[in-house]
């Protein structure tokens, strides 16, 4: 790569440490070293290539954008996710004030008939009634109904008042779902912003990088993931791995693994294209059982096991803030939906630093 493109990358690395907010700490790129000039007799223009030191600070900031990428896309999800319920919720309420105005309305139908029924009986005391009676017994048995009318007309009074306090309670719910769909709106722009702006920066790097120059960072990625595996297989995991799939499992896994090579693009949970907790939390509810959607509300709500006792199906959660999900498919491998510019793919579970391990069906073994 010549002066001027190494003056590009230094640049573009400067602007991305300025962008992410994730950072490896100690990375840095050196000034770059201008050539020096021609000689007498020298050759006009000197080729300077990138060093695989330099290359390796590239992939280390790659990998921080794009972790800083999945971060925001995990919050993207869980606000579209809340909105989601929160959107139900206040269908549900307009349903409930709906009938329940029907309802008041109802009841104030049959308040004004009683009214107009006490009003046709002339509003006399019960002696006149007595003494205009031809028949006691008549009598008696009408003042009862009276009564009984009276208590009626109580009920129906006590339950208007019920009826309307909850028609005001339904409606300050639904003010205040509302609310929080319009905050979850503008979370979820928020944090689409942080994601456009990780993966631009991210994109911008790699571009700036020769065609040769990107085959060796792609072979350094899978040095990197590889090292980090072979770590994580000779810590002697896998000699105590026993359990088997369960049947649900087993569908999770056959879902999950026919997705490979769909890209990666974050926010999608299908047919076409997946982000990480995406391809998850599809795969299980492929095989009947209904996940949390983002991979931090997985690790939370879903039961943990230890790494040792991890069956295929079982969600490897990744990163110490829970940013990244794949699924074990056994043989200490995983499948998973990377990052922007990649496809689902299998790797090795250990490739990436393992926060710990979920089970969505913890009640069939």
């Amino acid at each position: 790569m010549g002066a001027g493109k190494r003056g590009v990358l230094t640049a573009a690395v400067t602007v991305v440490c300025a962008v992410t907010v994730l950072a490896v700490p100690g990375t840095a790129f050196a000034a770059p070293t201008p050539p020096p000039g021609p000689g007498p007799g020298a050759q006009a223009s000197v080729t300077v290539v990138t060093s695989d030191e330099e290359l390796e600070a590239v992939r280390k900031r790659l990998d921080a954008l794009y972790r800083a990428a999945a971060k925001a896309t995990d919050a993207y999800n869980a606000a579209e996710e809340k909105a989601r319920q929160q959107t139900a919720q206040v269908v549900r309420l307009a349903k409930k004030i709906v009938e329940g105005r029907e309802k008041l309305a109802d009841l104030k139908t049959r308040a004004g008939a009683a009214a107009a029924a006490q009003y046709r009986g002339g509003g006399l005391p019960p002696e006149a009634h007595l003494v205009l009676s031809d028949d006691p017994q008549e009598f008696l048995d009408g003042a009862g109904r009276v009564r009984q009318g009276q208590h009626a007309a109580k009920g129906l009074i006590g339950e208007m008042t019920r009826t309307q306090a909850d028609l005001e309670e339904y409606a300050e719910d639904a003010r205040e779902q509302m609310r929080k769909l319009e905050a979850g709106r503008k979370a979820k722009a928020a944090a689409q912003k942080r994601i456009e702006r990780q993966i631009e920066a991210a994109e911008k790097l790699e571009a700036d990088l020769e065609q040769e120059e990107k085959e060796r960072l792609a072979r350094l990625e899978r040095q990197a993931a590889a090292r980090a595996q072979a770590t994580w297989l000779s810590s002697g995991v896998l000699d105590e791995l026993t359990s088997k799939a369960t049947a649900q499992g087993r569908k999770a896994v056959a879902y999950a693994t026919a997705q490979i090579g769909k890209p990666y693009q974050w926010g999608a949970e299908g047919p076409n294209t997946f982000d990480c907790s995406g391809l998850t939390s599809q795969a299980w509810l492929a095989a009947g059982k209904t996940i949390p959607r983002t991979s931090q509300m997985q690790w939370q709500q879903l039961k943990r096991v230890d790494v040792k006792d991890m069956r295929p199906g079982d969600l490897v959660i990744y990163w110490a803030d829970a940013s990244h999900v794949g699924m074990y498919v056994g043989d200490g491998t995983i499948v998973h939906a990377p990052r922007p510019g990649r496809t689902v793919t299998l790797a090795g579970a250990g490739s990436m630093p393992i926060l710990g391990v979920v089970r969505p069906d913890p009640g069939t073994e």
